[in-house]
């Protein structure tokens, strides 16, 4: 708690707080003329012992109305009203933080309007500003905020302040006081933690030196000079766009009063990302709410949280039947394409697109999805320049990487091709820009898996148990540890739960053990084959092939290999658009062709009372010539994969690889001699 130092005899200090008759002393005290000020407030404490605990605000004292009134221009004050010791409580004073309560006056006593008042308050003490009545940070920035290097406020509901004679002395019109709550660091009581300055910001006026009433008090008259320019920079500070996965931009397109119109755009700038049927939600920071959309939808249609709310209390006359989401955290989703041409909600570029959004490497005109808001605003902010956006965003897909999103950050207005008026550039009124980035830790489950084979081994290698999660108690059925089982190569057809048989047979043929209880399946709607299919002197190739276990078909889908020792090799994908790509190192991108680009779900086999579902495949054979990698091992593992990306999900992939040591090869030499015995042998007998 913050004491102010204003000196008070100690017996009458003691008088009011014990007399019954404290307001007689305390008017008695005032007429003395001994104290600069006026106690608003006194809050009572236990005896004397306590005094050091009571806070006391100060209102503008009789001294500083007499300033006031001998300033012919406009006079702007700040005051300390009061503060407490914040947690947490840390050794290192300086960063100890503090609760601070202050008044910033600005009054009108001069000849001439006031217009779209602005006031630059030096704060130096790392202040976080977290309300101020009547005012907005002029730069545009956002309140809760940091000042901690000085801020230019300016009006939000009084922007303007008129002069005595044109409103007979009417105070509502002629001044403005924001009350403002903010924390601070290392400025422990009895010190006060006052600005550095304070002036007005507005050019036309030339403003003397600040002086002081008392400790807790700075104020300053600034007087008219039409040839005077402020040296206070009240222009935003734009900061440089940052790189990411994926951008979102946030792009005030056109403002109002009350409410404005946002263009939301995604882009993907990842070569191996993508989203499919994204999902978009922020948090409001001030009760907005959306009222129309055009391009997306709110995933539920609701007012009736604003009804009942403030915002229903202010908008009196506003029908919300067509208010479509009030919620703090609403969540918007893409349309279809048959949408597009919708005059309503429709007819903006990029959007409607089942929310499907591809990496630039794949398309780059799919790339992008975009939407438009119209958000109704909530008071004070009730003017054209209050622009505050959304935080917290959260960005989601169903069979996609996780994304961690950022702040968003104010950067130069974006400009874009005006339709109406080529080859004219329009720029949006403001714009914020948050990045997002891939997330991948050990905790998240993959959502696909690979298996590995070789034409040098007849087992294949499955993908790892419990590769995309198992059930929560695996134990009564299948291990959850156990290594997954070898398996002949046409078990690969089939899903899981028929693959028992074979795998037991195949472990009895190629004398391997039988673990009891059998391993859990892998649990991945998705799994890709790599199998190496031939080493020759001049190269090598391999076949991939792609299953879809699950219910969902998957459009417009794409794999991507990491190759360390062999993708400067690579020559062509047969049945797939492939490439090596420039952005990624030593990865090769494939995705269907024309006609071909649909992995379709699994489907029931011909009979399905006795046959297996069929999984949706996909396959194709990779060459590589072994002229721009020589040295290269093909048997001994370097022609397979390091990483696997299906639709920007990195795949689990198994922990061994084939060994060349099951499947002895015989020199055609030496087959040849064996042949020969053998023939010299029949002829004999």
């Amino acid at each position: 708690m913050t004491t102010l130092n204003i000196n008070i005899p100690i017996f009458i200090y003691h008088d009011i707080l014990t007399s019954n008759t404290k307001t007689t002393h305390i008017h008695n005290f005032f007429a003395s003329g001994t104290l600069f000020g006026v106690l608003s407030h006194v809050h009572a404490c236990p005896r004397l012992r306590l005094l050091n605990a009571c806070i006391f605000s100060a209102t503008p004292s009789m001294s500083q109305s007499q300033t006031a009134a001998s300033c012919n221009g406009i006079f702007v004050s700040y005051v300390y009203t009061g503060g407490e010791r914040l947690p947490p409580n840390v050794s290192d004073a300086t960063q100890q933080p503090y609760r601070f309560e202050s008044r910033l006056t600005v009054l009108n006593n001069g000849l001439e309007e006031l217009k779209s008042w602005k006031v630059f308050v030096g704060f130096q003490h790392g202040e976080w500003l977290v309300s101020a009545s009547n005012a907005v940070l002029a730069d545009g920035t956002s309140i809760p905020g940091a000042v901690g290097n000085g801020t230019v406020l300016s009006g939000s509901s009084v922007k303007d302040l008129k002069t005595a004679v044109a409103t007979a002395g009417d105070l509502t019109q002629m001044q403005v006081q924001v009350e403002m709550v903010g924390s601070l660091l290392g400025v422990a009581p009895p010190s006060v933690p006052m600005p550095r300055s304070v002036t007005l910001a507005n050019d036309g006026f030339v403003c003397g030196q600040p002086s002081g009433e008392g400790s807790n008090e700075t104020h300053v008259c600034c007087r008219s000079d039409p040839s005077s320019r402020t040296n206070v920079s009240t222009e935003v500070e734009f900061l440089p766009r940052e790189k990411g996965d994926l951008s979102i931009t946030y792009d005030i397109i056109r403002t109002y009063d009350s409410n404005y119109w946002a263009e939301v755009t995604i882009a993907n700038d990842n070569p191996l990302g993508r989203l499919d049927n994204w999902r978009l939600s922020w948090d409001w920071q001030n009760d907005e709410f959306i009222y129309t959309t055009k391009g997306a939808y709110p995933l539920k249609v609701d007012s009736s949280d604003c009804v009942f709310g403030s915002q229903g209390s202010f908008y009196k006359e506003l029908d919300f039947a067509n208010v479509l989401n009030c919620e703090r955290r609403p969540t918007i989703v893409d349309l279809p394409p048959s949408r597009f041409n919708d005059s309503e909600l429709g007819q903006i570029p990029f959007c409607c697109r089942n929310g499907t959004i591809l990496p630039p490497t794949m398309d780059p005109s799919m790339s992008t999805s975009r939407f438009q808001i119209q958000v109704f605003k909530m008071p004070p902010n009730l003017n054209r320049s209050t622009l505050t956006p959304p935080r917290n965003w959260e960005i989601k897909g169903t069979f996609n990487p996780n994304y961690e999103c950022g702040n968003p950050i104010r950067v130069s207005p974006t400009e874009s091709p005006d339709l109406t008026h080529p080859p004219s550039n329009k720029s949006s009124i403001a714009t914020w820009q948050v990045v997002c980035n891939i997330t991948s830790t050990e905790r998240e489950t993959p959502k696909c898996c690979v298996s590995f084979s070789a034409y040098y081994n007849e087992s294949v290698i499955p993908c790892n148990t419990c590769a995309c999660g198992c059930p929560s108690n695996p134990e009564r059925t299948c291990s959850a540890a156990s290594q997954a089982m070898l398996l002949p190569p046409e078990a690969l057809l089939v899903p899981f739960e028929n693959r028992t048989k074979k795998a037991v047979s195949w472990a009895e043929i190629k004398h391997l053990p039988v673990p009891n209880p059998m391993p859990c399946g892998d649990n991945c709607g998705v799994s890709i084959n790599w199998h190496v299919a031939t080493d020759y002197r001049k190269g090598w190739t391999a076949r991939v092939t792609l299953f879809n276990w699950g219910d969902t078909s998957f459009a417009d889908w794409f794999a991507a290999v990491e190759m360390d020792k062999a993708a400067k090799g690579f020559e062509e994908v047969y049945s797939f658009n492939g490439s090596l790509l420039e952005s990624v190192e030593n990865t090769i991108f494939m995705q269907g062709k024309e006609g071909l680009n649909f992995l379709v779900a699994e489907t029931d086999g011909s009979n399905p009372r006795k046959d297996p579902r069929v999984p949706g495949k996909q396959q194709s054979v990779i060459s590589f010539t072994k002229k721009e990698t020589p040295g290269i091992n093909v048997v001994g593992g370097d022609a397979f994969p390091s990483k696997v990306f299906f639709n920007g999900e990195e795949c689990s992939l198994p922990s061994v690889l084939p060994s060349s040591v099951a499947r002895t090869e015989v020199p055609l030499a030496t087959m040849m001699f064996l042949l020969m015995l053998l023939s010299v042998f029949f002829m004999s007998q």
